[in-house]
């Protein structure tokens, strides 16, 4: 039930240093390689580095010194503009990007083609390279016994920032809006963000949970959040912009039911009548309320309580008793057997 203004900077950024993104990548890695380095050569990026000192010493980030001592390796960072200091990693970027990236990769998304990517990443693992020893698989076997075992559970990269709902029942999240229930409107709230999500909170209660956006001005809309305040206006009900996404995934009979409710109770009754179908949604699911919808169309039913009536019916009859002689008891227990009785006289 939700609508959000797509573009092509939605997707996290990864050379957006700042970004949460950049912290999901590393340790998103160390679950790949089954450990963790036990040193890491940066360059100065904003996501570690919080200030440059004198010669190697760094005032880290705080979200970077909790990630690190999470994972317990240490970090060193590179001069500034001193590309020389990390060679290896430069001539390596070429060549991952003459071997693996020309063509350009190309897919329906990034997780496409990050699986593609990492299947000939693994595939060059049955290389030799000249004057070493074994494969390179082999090779990196050998080496993950250097690595620090990977902790028991992963690091959590949440950001937790207070927000407040305005007048329009959404939040304001890194410049893009989240919708919350209408009837938060004006709260003080708060807003847990991970790398792909944005969950809202009021109080210890969870009251709304989205996909995260990237970019800016962006609305990213959940239609249920405002169904009680459109039955409220039901004249803001055709264009309102919460639903325009959500209609789209309607099937013909949610929208024969509203023209037929419309038909026989008026416009705004009619209206109302609808939203307290759309409400059922929440309960019983999108697919079973079109299902319920076009039974109710056969059978003439001209109300949300009857649709209501068809949902419950199906799940009472849903819950069935199983019959002794099924596959659960193909043997009765004995009663003297089960519970030390003696045996019935015969």
């Amino acid at each position: 039930m939700k609508v959000s203004q797509r573009s092509d900077d939605m997707e996290p950024d990864l050379r957006r240093e700042s970004h949460p993104a950049s912290g999901w990548f590393w340790y998103s890695k160390t679950d790949h390689y089954g450990g963790v380095f036990p040193v890491m050569v940066f360059d100065n990026l904003t996501a570690a580095v919080e200030k440059i000192l004198l010669g190697k010493e760094r005032k880290e980030q705080e979200s970077f010194v909790r990630f690190r001592s999470w994972y317990t390796f240490e970090s060193r960072f590179c001069s500034p503009g001193r590309g020389s200091e990390k060679g290896g990693v430069e001539g390596l970027v070429g060549f991952a990007r003459r071997n693996f990236l020309v063509p350009l990769p190309r897919g329906e998304n990034l997780e496409e083609i990050n699986d593609r990517l990492l299947k000939e990443c693994v595939a060059y693992g049955s290389h030799r390279i000249g004057g070493r020893e074994g494969t390179v698989g082999e090779l990196y076997e050998a080496e993950k016994e250097l690595l620090i075992p990977l902790p028991r559970y992963p690091f959590g990269n949440e950001r937790t920032v207070s927000v407040k709902a305005d007048k329009y029942a959404t939040v304001m999240v890194d410049k893009n809006r989240y919708s919350v229930p209408a009837s938060y409107a004006g709260r003080p709230l708060r807003a847990m963000l991970t790398v792909d999500g944005v969950s809202v909170y009021s109080g210890e209660k969870r009251i709304a949970v989205h996909g995260r956006t990237f970019g800016n001005n962006h609305w990213v809309l959940d239609a249920d959040h405002y169904l009680e305040l459109l039955r409220e206006r039901p004249g803001a009900f055709r264009d309102a912009r919460p639903l325009s996404e959500w209609k789209k995934t309607w099937g013909a009979s949610l929208n024969a039911l509203l023209e037929r409710f419309r038909e026989r109770q008026g416009e705004n009754r009619g209206i109302k009548e609808f939203i307290d179908v759309l409400l059922l949604v929440r309960t019983y699911g999108q697919k079973r309320v079109e299902e319920a919808a076009e039974r109710a169309l056969e059978s003439g039913l001209g109300s949300a309580a009857g649709i209501r009536h068809l949902l419950e019916s199906a799940e009472r009859r849903e819950e069935t008793i199983l019959p002794l002689e099924s596959e659960r008891w193909t043997v009765l227990p004995a009663a003297a057997d089960e519970y030390g009785l003696p045996p019935a006289a015969s």
